[in-house]
This record gives structure tokens, sequence and C-alpha cells, in this order.
């Protein structure tokens, strides 16, 4: 049994036609994902699971709902013990460990507000998230480094009164810091909780900070029928299946967690895969997918672009159901590569930290490959230029959300918390510009393009990097690459390639000129990269998201 039910009229459509005209989305006064969904099953159907984690030294564990609902309610308990109450905000840096789902689960209880965090802060960024935030706990992995960063950015963080830690032997290891011990606070609190409150639906649930790709990160606000709206990622775009068995390649830090791993997953019945690995390795992800037997499965498209450099025929994909990708376009090549050796087509969707799923390739229609799919039913979406008229059939413009105040639909977050600079710049006439730019065709398929900050304005052309990236990853010399802009006198700026070889390439002035001379042969001469870099690997975010802004200050410097 699943809880779709309770929230949608209809969940079966005959098509992407029936299905945008007639979704509807039934959000009861006071929902909380805390109590109406974890604690809901653990009600009805106690055995079901809900977590199952997994290493890559093969420890399982499994955990039901039932036990969740223990373990959260005695999280809620030592929380509230540590003065942690309605409004209060804990950080969570717990990369994928069980107890990320149980504080989840527990600060939604307790009408906390949840702010997940990837273990790659620096001292600087702990300090301004804490202020930024007015942070009240932060609970995090037992990471030789980042405890030592904790340690050092304690004392300018104004309103942090604890530091949790999840490990063995903490309070031996680090009492004297004063760092307490996650595991025991949560081991040794009452399991008997009670609800208190009834939380409004429009009351914040959980912060996530931006990237920060331009200036300090944004704070972006999501309210408690965020989960709901999280029903079309996961049921009608990722398919995942009431007992089946999911896993969504992502850090707890990041909002693909709240995407993939958490809510609309448990809400349609199925069971999460808390896949616990440092770093990412294609040959332990393909031994994980085969191992788990997993039924569906998303992933980044770096990770897919990786994995395909494998010997792909030594894994079982038999369980396998359906894959998705999101976080970056998905290059044709490596779609055809991976439906060539396992039988899967990758359905691509768009979206961001601020939204669900909004654009995406639902499973009716027939995937166009290079194409993010077609609009959620939660979103009226339109291409605009610069003006804010909308675009014809063909011409890149941004993509905006049209319902952003007219309807607010579920899962668009509240805006961004103290930043009237950022929402002056994204919400326009009642309408959200996500600063993304795509291109509708005359079937009404959408082709991601890139942010607006990584078009690259060269002699007059507007080139969009994904064009470039997946003209240059169909040679085999290149498993994976990014396009950027480097300033230029004559041209303003030209195409610049930073590129990761295959294994048995070697970067050459010859290897140079062949792959310029691929790419003016597979797309447009004028977009060839004129500056070709070899690296053995591209920055990237937790995400799997290839951080060009980062290659772009390098260059700068340089």
């Amino acid at each position: 049994m699943t809880f779709l039910d309770r929230y949608l009229p209809r969940k079966d459509f005959k098509d992407y036609k029936d299905f945008k005209a007639n979704y509807q989305l039934n959000i009861p006064e006071s929902f909380n994902f805390a109590f109406d969904i974890v604690d809901g099953y653990a009600k009805e159907d106690p055995d079901k699971l809900a977590l199952l984690y997994y290493n890559d030294d093969k420890v399982e564990k499994r955990i039901t709902f039932a036990e969740m609902k223990r373990l959260s309610d005695k999280a809620a308990n030592a929380f509230r013990q540590m003065g942690i109450g309605r409004g209060d905000r804990v950080m969570l840096i717990l990369r994928q460990r069980i107890e990320v789902w149980v504080c989840f689960t527990a600060l939604c209880k307790l009408g906390a507000v949840c702010i997940p965090a990837t273990f790659q802060l620096t001292p600087k960024d702990i300090i301004y998230r804490c202020n930024a935030a007015s942070i009240k706990c932060i609970c995090a992995v037992d990471d030789e480094e980042l405890v030592r960063f904790l340690r050092e950015s304690r004392g300018e963080c104004k309103t942090l009164e604890n530091i949790c830690l999840e490990g063995e032997n903490i309070e031996q290891r680090f009492g004297a810091d004063g760092f307490r011990d996650l595991k025991k606070l949560i081991e040794e609190a009452d399991e008997s909780f009670e609800r208190t409150f009834k939380n409004a639906n429009d009351e914040i649930m959980l912060i996530y900070f931006s990237s920060g790709t331009t200036g300090m990160p944004k704070m972006i606000q999501h309210d408690y029928t965020y989960p709901l709206g999280h029903i079309t990622t996961a049921y009608f775009w990722q398919h995942v299946e009431d007992g089946g068995l999911h896993l969504t390649m992502s850090d707890s830090g990041w909002a693909k967690f709240g995407w993939g791993k958490i809510y609309g997953q448990w809400i349609a019945g199925a069971a999460i895969v808390a896949y616990d690995h440092v770093r990412f390795d294609a040959v332990k992800t393909l031994e994980a997918i085969d191992h788990l037997k997993l039924t569906t499965f998303c992933a980044p498209p770096t990770i897919y672009r990786f994995l395909i450099q494998e010997d792909m025929s030594k894994y079982d994909f038999s369980s396998l159901h359906h894959c998705c990708t999101a976080g970056e376009p998905l290059n044709p090549e490596v779609f055809n590569r991976f439906y060539e050796y396992t039988g899967h087509k990758i359905h691509e969707g768009f979206g961001q930290t601020e939204t669900t799923v909004i654009l995406a390739n639902f499973g009716w229609d027939e995937i166009k490959v290079g194409s993010t799919g077609k609009p959620s039913p939660l979103y009226d979406i339109d291409i605009v230029d610069e003006n804010g008229k909308p675009c014809e059939d063909g011409v890149v413009g941004t993509i905006m959300v049209k319902n952003a105040s007219s309807a607010h639909p579920a899962g668009l977050f509240k805006g961004y918390f103290n930043d009237e600079a950022a929402m002056a710049r994204s919400w326009k006439n009642g309408m959200y510009d996500t600063g993304d730019t795509a291109w509708r065709d005359s079937e009404g398929y959408y082709h991601f393009e890139g942010r607006n900050d990584d078009v690259i304005k060269c002699s007059g052309y507007r080139i969009g990097p994904f064009e470039v990236e997946s003209a240059l990853i169909t040679h085999p010399a290149v498993v994976e690459c990014a396009i950027t802009a480097v300033p230029d006198p004559i041209r303003g700026q030209v195409v610049k390639a930073t590129i990761v070889l295959a294994r048995g390439y070697e970067a050459s002035d010859e290897l140079k000129k062949e792959l310029q001379n691929h790419v003016k042969k597979t797309t447009a001469p004028y977009k060839y990269p004129r500056v070709v870099e070899f690296v053995k690997e591209l920055p990237k975010t937790l995400g799997g998201k290839i951080k060009r802004n980062e290659i772009r200050k390098n260059d700068e410097k340089n």
C-alpha cells in the first residue's frame, strides 16, 4: 500500500496531454511529512521497508517504517532536550548515514527547520551559514578534516549551541571540545513522542543553501508542502514502485537528496537506498546496482559518463525497470551507449534547488535524445526573451514559471531568506525567472541550453556549452568535458574546452587539433574550441554538476 491515493484523485493517465491537463494534487491542512507519511506507514504497514543502508564494504542494514518512527521519535526528544523547538535551525552534515533520514524526520516532527549541507564546507562556509541562518545546532559525521573545521569555526558562530557528531567513542575522543555523541543522544532518549502542534502548510520546513556560483550562497526556503510536490518527481518521472528499491546518487547535503532520496519516494511506497560512499567509483557503483537488484535508478550525467567507460557486460541489469538523470544536460552519445549496454533509455529531467522537477521525459512520449522533455503539470512554463516576451519555437530564451504567484505550485520555493536583491532578480510580475535558458520545438519538447552565465558570446554569436560538449563527447578520446568562455580582445569571448581523456589517450597538440576538427565537422564550425586544456578531472559538486564557474575563475587568475 502507498499513500498516493490520499493526495491524487487520479494517478493513471492515458497520455501526456491527459496528465498535463488533469493532474490534481490534494493538499490537506497542516500536512506534515513526518507524521502523515513516516508515522502513517509505521501504523498501517510497520514492517514495510523504508531504508536500505549499503556501503562499499557491502555492509547492509534494513530499516522499516516502524523502526524509522521509533528512531525519529527518540531523535526528536534528543533535540528537544538540547533546546531545539519550532522554527529553530539545525544543520546536517551527515553524508549518507542512517541518521540523515532519522534527523530529517525528527526535525519535521518538532517544527524545526532542517538545513542540509555538504561535508566539503570550509571554516569560512560553516561560519557564513551559521550566522546567516542563525543555526542553533550542527549534526555532522566524524570526519577528521570536518571536525577540525568545526573546531576552528565554532567560536565565530554566534547562535550555535551544540555540535553533535556521528561516529564511535565520540565523548572519549571529543568530549574536551564539547562535541556531543549523536548516536548516544538518540539511543538514550525517550521513544515516546507526542505531536504538540499543527504546522501551517506555508511554514518553512527546509532551507537549502545554493551552490553560490555568483556571490555568497542564497538561502532557499521550502515549506511543508514541498514533499507533496515531489510526487511528480518520484512517481511520474523516476517511476518508483511500491516495494521497489530506488537509488538516487546524491550526497545528503544537496537538493537532489530531497528530489530522490526521501520525500516522493516514501509517499509512493518505494524503499530508498542509502549508498554510503565517500568518493564515486564507477566499478563499485555498478557492483552495487548488480548486488542490490535495484528497481529504479537516478544519477547525474557525469556518473553515466563514467559507467559506460567500464565493461558493463559483467553486470546484471535485469532487475532495473527505469533510469533517470538530472543536474546537467545528458549528451546523446552517453544516452545511446547506455541504452546499447543495458537496454534502458535514460529519462532526463530538469529542475532546480528552488523547485521540484519542472521539465521531464515522463514516459508517455518517445524520448528525443538531447531534450529534457515537457513541462510538469504543476508548473505553467514559458520561454521568454530579454524583454519578457514569449519566444517562438526554436528561439532560445529564459525558462519562466508563469504561475509562481497566482497558484504557487507545491514544491516551488517560498523565497530567498533575507535577500531582497535576489528576489527582485528572480520574481518578476508574479513569475519566477529560473535563470536557465532553453528552446522549445514544434512538438512541445524543451531543449536545455545552459545557465545565462554559461552562454558564450563570440563575434556576435551566442554559443550554448551543451552542444559543443555533446560534439566532443562523441570522440572516443573524451570521457567528459566542460565548455566555458575565455576573454578575447578581438572576438569578446572564445570557446574553451577543458577535457578529461579516456584511458589509452595522451594529451598532445595533434590530439588537440583532431578534437577541434571533430567539433567543426559535428556542429557549426564557429563553435569549435579555440582553447583546449587537458585535465585529470573536472571540478564538480558532490551532486555531480560541473563547476564551470570555478574553471572560469582559475582562468582569470592565470
